[in-house]
């Protein structure tokens, strides 16, 4: 029998905090573990030399004297990210216990991670994706259906998560998108969901390493203030709908797409808008600055305050439990 998602991942609750380019720090996923959550991190956080072998050490330390709670790497696995192969190398080495792997074949990824029994979850948008993760042996998938935020996906989890669950009955099944409350949650489960990975509800937290304007910004949007742009990464992204998003646009002009998709610069190229969009998203949570791209999801909506990462953790869990027993007792 498949064990359970707490149990495979070490944790208390079936959630994750999502990992989330430029937001995600050290307070956070320590924040996460002692609550007992998988927290999970983008290793872009960690550009420089050393800092993310100092991070893994520090969370490892960390993850040994709070059991209950764990920690993932989130790798970028297409080309785009020349600092891949390295950063995986720093993981396997640090043992680190699970992965997530993004915009590009995990194989190497699972391969890896097997050498030691690691977790391996694979993000996806469609059923195209999940089959050529499944086939390379993932262990579970990321569900990443609309109003997700960074890298959304095009299709509800109302169908996105019964169809991975239909195929694919002996893997994990995360779902993300749109979930920032307790009720968010027990609503994923009814869907068949495992857990539920969490991101835009972080970025409003005490610990998160953006500037107060970015978390200010998430608690005053609602749904209709996030929108889609491929100009940031070459690939769909959901910002927040600041003047400064747009000035830059929405849709990647006709010389950017032929670029994109032209066998002989494709690469070259989107690993340039992939590099200028760190850039400008880097340049944007620094504290008093005017330039404001922010990414986000739809549950902005759901949004109406800053608080430690713990208290947020808390509270969605009270109001799961809550609401399952609202649901069983009507």
């Amino acid at each position: 029998m498949k064990r359970s998602f707490n149990e495979t991942a070490g944790v208390r609750h079936p959630l994750i905090m999502a990992p989330m380019f430029l937001v995600s720090n050290a307070a956070m996923l320590e924040a996460g573990m002692k609550a007992g959550v998988l927290a999970a991190f983008p290793t872009l956080n960690y550009r420089n030399e050393g800092e993310l072998e100092a991070v893994l050490q520090r969370l490892n330390s960390f993850r040994a004297q709070h059991p209950g709670g764990s920690y993932a790497v989130n790798l970028i696995t297409q080309q785009s990210n020349p600092l891949y192969k390295k950063h995986l190398a720093l993981c396997v080495a640090a043992r680190v216990p699970v992965y997530i792997t993004s915009l590009g074949s995990p194989k190497e990824v699972i391969e890896a991670a097997r050498s030691y029994c690691a977790m391996v979850l694979c993000d996806v948008t469609n059923l195209t994706h999940a089959r050529k993760a499944a086939s390379l042996g993932c262990d579970g998938f990321i569900a990443v259906g609309q109003g997700a935020g960074g890298h959304a996906g095009p299709h509800p989890l109302q169908i996105l998560v019964p169809a991975l669950r239909k195929e694919f009955p002996g893997k994990f099944v995360i779902a993300a998108g749109g979930i920032a409350d307790g009720r968010g949650i027990l609503s994923t489960e009814v869907l068949g969901a495992d857990a539920v990975s969490v991101g835009t509800r972080f970025i409003a937290s005490t610990e998160a390493g953006v500037n107060d304007a970015y978390k200010q910004a998430v608690v005053n949007a609602g749904m209709d203030d996030i929108v889609m742009t491929t100009k940031l990464s070459g690939t769909p992204c959901t910002i927040i709908d600041t003047p400064e998003a747009k000035r830059m646009g929405y849709e990647q002009n006709w010389f950017e797409r032929f670029m994109s998709n032209n066998p002989r610069t494709k690469k070259w190229f989107k690993m340039l808008v992939h590099v200028r969009g760190m850039k400008r998203l880097e340049q944007s949570v620094l504290p008093n600055n005017y330039k404001r791209l922010w990414c986000a999801g739809k549950s902005a909506e759901l949004i109406d305050d800053i608080l430690p990462c713990e208290v947020i953790i808390e509270r969605m869990i009270e109001e799961y439990r809550t609401a399952k027993t609202e649901l069983c007792n009507s």
